[in-house]
């Protein structure tokens, strides 16, 4: 089998099978745009049939190469953590912005890593701490920093229980805040994706509400938090931001224009 004819055949999505069969052949994109007519030996043709089976099936093609890039950094994904998407650099870019030269910024809930990473790859002078519950996905954080290299502060345990009473002048998360019953959870790669990383309760806001009231008490004065959320739920974290006492409450909208993360200053008077 040709690459052409691999292509051809697959009946998937074409970028989505080029992706699989340089995964499964080792050929770059590029060479095989120049030698359609290259032969896969057996080992590559049945691990792309493969692949392609599994993605016919409805698994994330990030899972099955095990990999996904995010604000230029190309992380490893496993089955354990969310698959990072183009909405969260929301977060990443405001963090850079808002960290003051030799700052201190955590991550809670990171999953992959793929905010702390970014952030520190793009502003190496600022100190990061990641915080994750699952033992799993902190894994895959770990090899992620490793992977590139970037020394991150990793910390096992639920939002900010494992950072005590330290404080911070960024914080950023990308907790669950899908609701119980969303109609998404059967959908796409939802469907393989972790449930705990995904569903916030009744209306998907409960770990927002605990993540909001304990803020003050790990921010510096003038310390930014900035949390991503879900479709129309801009109104209510704002809401929850100014109960907590934060100023300068405001929601940011992503690159399709819907409100993606809400954000407020701690300055206590």
């Amino acid at each position: 089998m040709t690459v052409v004819e691999a292509l051809a055949g697959s009946g998937i999505d074409v970028a989505e099978a080029r992706i699989l069969l340089e995964h499964a052949s080792g050929f770059s994109r590029a060479t095989m745009a120049a030698h359609p007519e290259y032969f896969l030996n057996d080992v590559a043709a049945d691990a792309f049939s493969s692949a392609v089976a599994r993605r016919r099936n409805g698994e994330p093609v990030a899972y099955l190469v095990g990999e996904r890039e995010f604000h230029s950094l190309a992380l490893n994904v496993t089955p354990e953590v969310l698959i990072p998407r183009p909405e969260t650099e929301l977060l990443v870019d405001f963090a850079i912005d808002f960290l003051p030269r030799g700052g201190t910024l955590a991550d809670l809930g990171t999953g992959s890593g793929a905010i702390a990473l970014s952030v520190k790859l793009q502003r190496p002078d600022a100190s990061v701490s990641a915080v994750e519950r699952s033992a799993a996905a902190l894994e895959v954080a770990r090899a992620n920093a490793s992977r590139h290299r970037l020394e991150i502060e990793f910390l096992h345990g639920s939002w900010f229980d494992p950072l005590a009473a330290r404080r911070f002048d960024v914080v950023v998360s990308n907790p669950p805040y899908v609701a119980e019953g969303d109609r998404h959870l059967a959908q796409g790669d939802l469907r393989f994706e972790p449930r705990s990383a995904l569903v916030g309760g009744v209306d998907g806001l409960d770990e927002i509400r605990k993540i909001v009231a304990a803020a003050p008490g790990h921010l510096n004065r003038g310390g930014w938090i900035a949390i991503e959320h879900g479709q129309g739920q801009d109104d209510e974290v704002r809401n929850l931001l100014g109960q907590a006492g934060l100023e300068s409450v405001s929601s940011l909208p992503d690159l399709a224009g819907i409100a993606r993360i809400s954000v407020g200053k701690y300055n206590p008077e």
